[in-house]
């Protein structure tokens, strides 16, 4: 297909890997190149914290150079030190955990929608570590301060019924224990392990020292942890030894999560769409979005230099989500493109996200005309008939995620208006730019 036959996107860089990229940064000795990181408001969160537990950073044209702290996180010594997470969810627990693993006091604190997100979970496991927790308004939510010196490196619990966040967070911390740590997974399911997958690559990049078990008749086993593709609770746990972080450069690939939107508008418009840097085999459990808009009826080729998605019939599916919820939104307008219902399950941790987005997804979805059902962890988008011509204002919600999904609706004609569009400053800053490219190939 030459060039002229479709609309051609460079996929933004990965959110998720920057985060971690810099954190392993600024505990590894010396200075650490980051090439291509994420430009964006909660990156830049993760490198203000950073900052201020004792990491330096230069930044310029796609390259940050990170120096790493001198003897792990450094908290106030009479007062705490302030780290302000905003409306950065996966700054909150990933830096949480580093602070519970640093020395000194230390307050997490971030927006009014930050304070009501759960933490408790996390603040369990590192009390086990031997770090003083104090609430300041409600038990198991920010703001909290730490009083810390180092991990012990006793065993420690975590539930991931809420967040992988949390085991990504004690992970990225446990290098620092005195002594070796072990990761209990605990709780009734976990969710989002692509994501821990995510973790566990970049230590191995780093080269920090871990194992992965898991209980294979009644006895705990080395596992390949690339081969884990679903995590039993009770059945899994982690052994991170003390080591330090140590590499020189590491390259940030695309970020499957934001390409998102515009592999879904190739399918749904008149036009393909070629995503540019996005790796086929990447560990990003978003990479599911191909499968998904597959099994409706999407025709997608891949190769090297890319993904293209050619415009489709599609048809509605039930799916298992719990693994990529970051998709929800966009798999759901896709949905209202379809011809027949698409039932999304195993989600119910959306709703502790920026926004409950199970009921934002819905009623998003019913706003251009398309009808949504739910239940506690599962929502059914029930096409209709979309109100084509006319111009209707979304809710954003304060949600990146929502913004950038409900613009895939100018596709069926509606002249979709995000109520926020800054709002997308959060993952990707240049997306309104990008989407132009989208909505002008599509003649809208």
């Amino acid at each position: 297909m030459t060039s002229d036959k479709y609309i051609k996107i460079k996929a933004p860089s990965s959110k998720s890997l920057s985060h971690r990229a810099l954190i392993a940064g600024a505990l590894s000795e010396g200075t650490t190149v980051v090439l291509d990181p994420l430009d964006s408001n909660d990156i830049n969160r993760t490198m203000d914290c950073l900052s201020t537990m004792g990491a330096k950073f230069h930044v310029d044209a796609g390259t940050t150079n990170v120096t790493g702290m001198t003897s792990g996180p450094k908290g106030g010594q009479k007062e705490p030190e302030i780290l302000e997470m905003r409306d950065s969810g996966t700054t909150c627990r990933l830096i949480t955990a580093l602070a519970g693993a640093g020395k000194g006091l230390f307050r997490i604190q971030g927006t009014p929608r930050m304070h009501d997100r759960p933490i408790g979970a996390l603040t369990d496991a590192l009390e086990s570590q031997g770090v003083k927790v104090t609430f300041s308004d409600k038990d198991g939510y920010p703001p909290v301060t730490l009083e810390a010196d180092g991990f012990s490196g006793r065993e420690m619990d975590i539930s991931l019924e809420e967040s992988s966040q949390y085991l990504s967070g004690l992970l990225l911390a446990a290098p620092l224990a005195h002594e070796t740590a072990i990761i209990n997974v605990v709780g009734k399911k976990a969710v989002s392990w692509p994501y821990v997958a995510l973790t566990l690559n970049v230590m191995e990049d780093f080269r920090v020292s871990f194992e992965v078990e898991t209980m294979q008749d009644g006895t705990w086993t080395k596992a390949d942890w690339r081969m884990v593709e679903k995590v039993i609770p009770g059945e899994i746990r982690f052994r991170v030894n003390p080591s330090p972080y140590q590499r020189d450069e590491y390259r940030v690939e695309g970020d499957w999560s934001n390409a998102s939107y515009f592999l879904a508008a190739g399918a749904v418009g008149n036009k393909a769409v070629k995503i540019e840097g996005l790796s086929t085999d990447s560990l990003q459990g978003d990479r599911a979005i191909m499968g998904i808009l597959e099994s409706m009826g999407a025709r997608i080729e891949s190769d090297s230099s890319g993904v293209i998605v050619h415009p489709s019939k599609l048809h509605g599916v039930e799916v298992d989500m719990g693994l990529c919820p970051d998709l929800v939104p966009t798999v759901a307008v896709a949905a209202a493109f379809a011809d027949s219902p698409t039932t999304i399950t195993n989600v119910a941790h959306l709703r502790i996200k920026e926004c409950d987005r199970l009921e934002a997804s819905a009623a998003e979805v019913m706003r251009a005309g398309g009808k949504a059902e739910m239940t506690d962890d599962s929502i059914t988008i029930i096409p209709g008939r979309l109100k084509k011509t006319e111009r209707i204002v979304f809710s954003t919600y304060d949600d990146h995620r929502l913004a950038m999904s409900t613009a895939i609706f100018s596709l069926a004609g509606i002249e979709a208006i995000p109520e926020e569009p800054g709002c997308v400053n959060k993952s990707f800053p240049g997306f309104w730019d990008e989407w132009a490219k989208v909505t002008k190939g599509n003649g809208c």
